[in-house]
């Protein structure tokens, strides 16, 4: 279980705990109610029922926004959720006299890093913690003075917290990092090995063919020329003996060959599967066709490159839970259909990866179809189809075709 815990789900456990004990106020007013006295002309059970709600709703925006912290790209309503924890941690001290509020600011500090850049994360910790000095200053009757380096003094915890969930944040983005160059060299080396053994086969191929194809043709030869010039009797059966048994022998030769060049053929299954292993924050389905081989290692690094892309750009940009693989032989072509279940987007603007992914298929004959829709749409997602002849030869004729 202990080994479950990452960065981001620690970081929501301690700042729901957190959270908790500062509802221990509520125990401190109802063993002394005079813990809290009244203003004048002022209900207290009011005063309680609203710092409660304000303390509540801080406790179920922070559980929102925090469900799966680190595992997809901020947006417009994280922001928004962001605005709503800080105004209840500060009407959380506004409406109980104290300075709970600031406790609360510490958990939201915690949160900046994840969900701001740097530069607005800091203005934001700095501008929330100053926001607390109306309270200090006409909620516990401090001197504005003192007020201020109250709020300073506060600022300085929340500065701690900001700092250890930057660092925690640039830890699991490094991780993060580590793995994909992992299971992107994970990927490459199947590649290379199935590269190198195709290379192998076809060198020991060429070498039967060309060697001992070549002097068991001319020993059959030789041999059917003795056949002709020996004697009536056993040594003219011998001679034929020996020339059938050549012939055979050039016959397996022959098919020995053969076999190895059909057998030199990379499995794209084995090169592939690497890339969807130890993904966080997102299941991916790859269904390949068994088998699936490809004769040319440069395309296969092709259909690699273009892969692992897709991966990296659902992890960044999608949002997205699933991410559906599914690759196959149509024809002549090798085809690769990818498609997600995040957010799509109804105008594309394409980014260096996708450009990349389409140069390097229009470099061998191939081509890229991309479909996207956004929710509330419900075929919402990005979709991509990738299309690549599987020899060259049928890339050169599909060309002359067109």
């Amino acid at each position: 279980m202990l080994s479950r815990l990452n960065h981001s789900r620690l970081l929501r456990y301690a700042g729901l705990f957190t959270w908790g004990a500062v509802g221990l106020w509520l125990l401190n007013v109802w063993l002394d109610p005079a813990f809290v006295p009244p203003e004048p002309g002022e209900v207290l059970s009011l005063r309680i029922l609203r710092w409660l709600a304000v303390y509540l709703v801080f406790g179920v925006v922070f559980w929102w926004i925090t469900r799966s912290l680190g595992q997809r790209r901020p947006g417009f309503a994280d922001h928004a959720l962001l605005l709503v924890l800080t105004a209840c941690a500060i009407g959380v001290s506004y409406f109980s006299g104290t300075g709970l509020g600031s406790i609360l600011l510490m958990v939201l500090a915690g949160l900046l890093p994840w969900l701001l850049r740097l530069p607005v994360g800091v203005a934001w910790l700095i501008a929330s913690n100053l926001a607390t000095v109306p309270v200090f200053v006409n909620a516990l009757d401090f001197p504005p003075m003192i007020g201020v380096l109250q709020s300073l003094l506060y600022l300085g915890f929340s500065s701690f917290v900001f700092v250890t969930a930057l660092v925690a944040r640039q830890q699991a983005e490094a991780r993060e990092e580590q793995r994909r160059l992992n299971a992107e060299l994970r990927a490459t080396r199947a590649l290379l090995g199935e590269s190198v053994r195709v290379n192998e086969r076809t060198r020991i191929s060429r070498e039967l063919h060309d060697l001992l194809g070549h002097h068991l043709t001319a020993l059959s030869l030789n041999l059917e020329v003795a056949g002709h010039l020996a004697p009536e009797g056993r040594a003219r059966e011998h001679v034929q003996q020996a020339h059938t048994l050549a012939k055979l022998l050039l016959t397996d030769v022959r098919e020995a060959v053969s076999q190895l060049r059909e057998g030199g053929a990379i499995d794209l299954a084995a090169a592939l599967q690497p890339l969807s292993e130890n993904v966080p924050s997102l299941d991916i389905h790859m269904d390949i066709e068994t088998p699936l081989t490809l004769d040319d290692p440069e395309r296969a690094h092709v259909l690699l490159r273009c892969t692992q892309e897709i991966i990296t750009n659902t992890v960044r940009h999608a949002n997205a839970h699933n991410l559906w693989i599914h690759a196959r032989r149509e024809g002549g072509n090798i085809v690769v259909d990818a498609r997600d279940d995040g957010r799509g987007a109804d105008a594309l603007v394409a980014g260096n990866g996708l450009r990349g992914m389409r140069e390097r298929l229009l470099q061998h004959g191939g081509d890229l179809r991309i479909e996207t829709q956004s929710r509330p749409h419900p075929e919402a997602g990005f979709r991509l189809r990738l299309t690549l002849p599987a020899s060259a030869t049928l890339a050169a004729s599909e060309g002359a075709i067109a």
